[in-house]
């Protein structure tokens, strides 16, 4: 049987973490540490973590934010598969982890990405956004697609083998990673035709015409550091295919 490491980055997350935190202690899929990487909360973050037993390992020291945090989770995951989910996101269901297990079970298996719902910052059961995946080719990211981050679940070595996040990035450091495992190494990816992991609205790069023009800027540069060239529409084309998100979520 696999085991999986869920990391969990945290600051001031007393608003939504419980919601994260249930979600993970209610898999019916058991074999998983949760590692809580806070940057020094001075809200009740750590209280909060306290109460779920479920929770393997708490670190609360300053941070060089949230993809630093990420990266010393990679450091101490013991299991042989690493899963990222934010303070704010939950899994959609109590069995996301068996599923995903289920997927890792065959070797040939690297990774695995699935759907995801965008939802109401204080109602997790109001949908805004539907990100439906779909099957993976390598051509897909020349056409502005990538996979939801926080369905992303790697084999651990891989970040042995390739890097973990490039910390340089503000916003654009997951794009650049998936980017970098799926294209420049050719890394396999396996799609799990549902939604497994529903986020509350609001993130950093979409919250402003500056952090997406910002962003834009980020995603480009993502290809430079890769040494990969994209076509003249694939950065204008990924924020254009959100868009489609919105229909009948």
């Amino acid at each position: 049987m696999v085991s999986i490491s869920i990391i969990t980055a945290s600051y001031n997350s007393a608003s939504t973490i419980r919601d994260t935190l249930i979600s993970v202690g209610r898999q019916t899929f058991t074999n998983y540490e949760h590692l809580i990487i806070d940057g020094g909360s001075t809200d009740s973050t750590i209280d909060i973590v306290a109460k779920y037993p479920h929770v393997a390992k708490v670190i609360s020291e300053k941070d060089n934010g949230i993809y630093d945090a990420m990266n010393k989770g990679i450091a101490l995951a013991t299991g042989d598969i690493v899963g990222i989910l934010n303070s704010d996101d939950i899994y959609a269901h109590n069995r996301v982890l068996e599923k995903v297990a289920r997927l890792f079970e065959n070797p040939d298996v690297q990774t695995v990405y699935a759907d995801l719902q965008y939802v109401k910052a204080n109602n997790l059961n109001k949908v805004v956004r539907h990100w439906k995946s779909g099957p993976y080719s390598s051509q897909n990211f020349f056409y502005g697609w990538m996979p939801p981050h926080p369905t992303f679940f790697v084999r651990r070595e891989l970040y042995e083998e390739c890097g973990v996040f490039d910390t340089s990035f503000t916003s654009a450091a997951d794009y650049e990673l998936m980017l970098r495992f799926l294209v420049r190494y050719d890394i396999p990816a396996t799609y799990l035709p549902e939604v497994i992991v529903k986020m509350r609205t609001g993130g950093m790069s979409n919250a402003s015409f500056k952090n997406r023009w910002r962003a834009n800027r980020e995603d480009r540069r993502a290809w430079d550091v890769n040494n990969l060239t994209p076509y003249f529409f694939t950065i204008p084309m990924k924020p254009f295919r959100k868009l489609t998100q919105f229909i009948n979520p």
